[in-house]
């Protein structure tokens, strides 16, 4: 039976992808700051072997376990889940709280998908799945009274890191993709004392039911709820023209 490795698996889109996994059949290595949370998502989850390491991705001792555990299980699957809800103002954030978010959402993805990806490249199969979220697309949006500028920029740096990691990895056999919900009915907002309770919201099993989906489908990158498939589409081809579009020359409006 192969296994699967989620992170932030101690509650809402983390914990929902273990028990889809688990229902189709893998073994589990679950990671989490709560034990306690943990230890009760095993014993729900009766039908299959489940492994609960207590760790924090916020730290380099905590990524550097799981990191070992993914390099020497090598899972079939790994699911990169943990979040942090830390918004406000770049200028006023804590700086523990600004390296917290950096370390869960940009350094743990990395570490962590760095460690498995060797042992998926010499079987030739292996899935990785990122949670990022639709503000990866917010910055050019209007202010927002809810500042997360850090926030905003490591989800836009799951996109880019997954869709140049995919391209890295062409031919091998290991499929790389990134899912990008929108507000997701969790208690990520609710730990920051914000009631969205009014706010129409999309549920964590759906979030896993469309990323499975979009893998199904070939997409690198998917947006549970956004109907248009063509607007990301149209994100993604006016990047590679810009990019392409380049030259060493200096444009003309930035002439005197």
């Amino acid at each position: 039976m192969s296994t699967a490795l989620v992170t932030g698996a101690s509650s809402g889109i983390g914990q929902a992808f273990a028990e889809r996994l688990a229902a189709d059949g893998h073994d589990l290595i679950v990671v989490g700051r709560r034990k306690d949370r943990l230890e009760a998502l095993a014993s729900s989850l009766p039908s299959v072997t489940v492994e609960v390491v207590v760790a924090d991705l916020s730290t380099d001792e905590g990524i550097d376990a799981v990191a070992a555990v993914a390099a020497d299980r090598s899972p079939a699957v790994l699911v990169n889940s943990a979040g942090v809800a830390h918004y406000g103002p770049m200028a006023s954030l804590p700086a523990a709280k600004a390296r917290e978010l950096v370390g869960v959402k940009v350094v743990a993805p990395t570490m962590l998908t760095r460690a498995a990806l060797p042992g998926m490249r010499d079987r030739g199969e292996g899935t990785i799945i990122t949670v990022a979220g639709m503000l990866a697309f917010g910055g050019p949006a209007p202010a927002s009274p809810l500042a997360r500028a850090i926030y905003t920029g490591t989800l836009a740096h799951l996109v880019a890191w997954t869709q140049t990691l995919h391209g890295e990895l062409a031919g091998t056999g290991v499929t790389v993709h990134v899912v990008c919900p929108g507000i997701v009915a969790t208690e990520f907002h609710s730990v920051q004392g914000m009631d969205l309770s009014a706010v129409p919201r999309m549920s964590a099993s759906d979030v896993v039911t469309g990323a499975l989906a979009g893998i199904a489908l070939g997409e690198v990158v998917s947006a549970p709820g956004l109907e248009d498939r063509t607007l990301l589409d149209a994100i993604f081809q006016a990047d590679v023209a810009a990019f392409t579009a380049q030259s060493p020359t200096l444009a003309t409006r930035y002439r005197s």
